[in-house]
């Protein structure tokens, strides 16, 4: 056999067994999040509350008024309702800042949890977001997210 039928070979082998480990790893992942939704338990049970800047504390203001009704008290997540933000899914390098303006702006479709979609939050300004961001990034920073 030619030693390019070979790498060709080899190649083909090494690309089916990493999506066959992709989409196993995208099944496990996401049947571990419906499992933990259809649960009594709480999404997060408990979080670390660090000591706040004035500008997070706006930002936990503001959240508490405008997302913790859905997303829980202290980004913790409701249970049926809507997702932690206190969750590795949404570290800075998977949903960065912007992506929480646009959720504010726009609403999202679901594509992570079984919740639906989030509508758009029409009360609150880029710089309300801006200070809920600052109050997310110090939970998960406290609770090492990141």
């Amino acid at each position: 056999m030619e030693t390019r039928n070979i790498i060709g070979i080899v190649c083909a082998a090494g690309l089916i067994g990493l999506v066959v480990w992709f989409f196993e790893h995208q099944s496990m992942s996401e049947q571990m999040m419906t499992n933990h939704m259809t649960s009594s338990e709480p999404i997060v049970a408990e979080v670390n509350i660090p000591e706040l800047t004035i500008i997070e504390q706006l930002g936990k203001r503001q959240f508490d008024e405008n997302c913790a009704m859905c997303h829980g008290k202290n980004a913790t997540g409701l249970d049926g309702r809507a997702p932690p933000l206190v969750h590795i899914i949404y570290e800075p390098s998977h949903h960065g800042d912007m992506s929480f303006q646009l959720a504010a702006k726009n609403g999202v479709r679901s594509h992570h949890w079984p919740f639906g979609d989030m509508p758009p939050v029409a009360d609150v300004s880029e710089m309300d977001v801006e200070n809920i961001i600052a109050y997310i990034r110090k939970l998960q920073r406290a609770n090492g997210i990141f």
